[in-house]
């Protein structure tokens, strides 16, 4: 298995640039396979949407779309698969950001009865109550 930054996830979902994104679709398309497939951590995706969201300024649904299909790419192997799954559908769906839907998944995960928040916009999504 081979662990994958946030730049070579960026560069092959946004093939902005002609040399680096040239390398991460040659490493995610033809060098990763199911026996050595790449590995894309909890950081690493939270980061990605973060860049998405805020340095290229996609929209949720485009953002969430690209999450979806690195959940469904075979060569790739995506910490708390199931987490990142529910953080996409309710950024999809338009009920907080991928963020703070991984904090009240990843809590709900662990046996938190509730994550304690300030952040009204995080209140929307299950999980999350004030102090």
């Amino acid at each position: 298995m081979i662990g994958l930054d946030t730049n070579i996830l960026v560069r092959y979902l946004t093939q902005d640039d002609p040399i680096q994104s040239a390398k991460a679709t040659e490493i995610i398309e033809r060098r990763l396979n199911e026996e050595n497939p790449g590995f894309v951590s909890t950081v690493a995706m939270v980061e990605t949407v973060w860049v998405l969201d805020r340095g290229y300024r996609l929209a949720a649904n485009e953002i969430a779309a690209a999450v979806e299909r690195m959940l469904q790419t075979d060569v790739l192997v995506v910490e708390n698969e199931q987490e990142v799954f529910t953080a996409m559908i309710a950024l999809k769906e338009g009920q907080g950001s991928f963020a703070d839907a991984m904090i009240a998944a990843l809590a709900a995960r662990a046996g938190c009865s509730c994550t304690l928040t300030f952040d009204q916009k995080a209140l929307r999504l299950s999980g999350f109550t004030l102090p």
